[in-house]
């Protein structure tokens, strides 16, 4: 049966990580509207999406629920697997991760999207 879902891409290797349990925090410039936000899809795709109309294929590695967001600290880089700390970016905290064993093709979108999808 299919089911809505919402969204987030990732570009490789991060939404990998992210279904294996590295990554803990999902550093972002911006901050989701509603929280809890439980059972977001993570899609790992391969190019930075920059424009909002901007799109390609992506894969499905995992659900996760985004419980709350602070501000990005520079102690955390370790946590969300980062090159380097920048201020002014925001670190969602990402728990209950469920990796999806059947990883499944899926367009991956900017910001948080609506998906359907039949998971088992």
């Amino acid at each position: 049966m299919k089911r809505q879902f919402l969204a987030l891409s990732i570009v490789t290797p991060n939404g990998t990580r992210i279904a294996e349990g590295i990554k803990t925090l999902e550093v972002r410039s911006w901050v989701p509207t509603q929280l809890p936000v439980k059972d977001l899809l993570i899609v790992e795709n391969q190019n930075f999406l920059v424009k909002d109309t901007d799109e390609e294929e992506g894969v499905a590695v995992a659900l996760v629920d985004v419980d709350s967001v602070h501000t990005w600290r520079n102690d955390e880089v370790n946590l969300a697997c980062a090159s380097a700390w920048s201020e002014g970016y925001f670190a969602w905290v990402l728990s209950n991760v469920r990796p999806i064993k059947q990883p499944v093709k899926i367009l991956a979108k900017r910001k948080i999207y609506q998906v359907e999808l039949d998971l088992p």
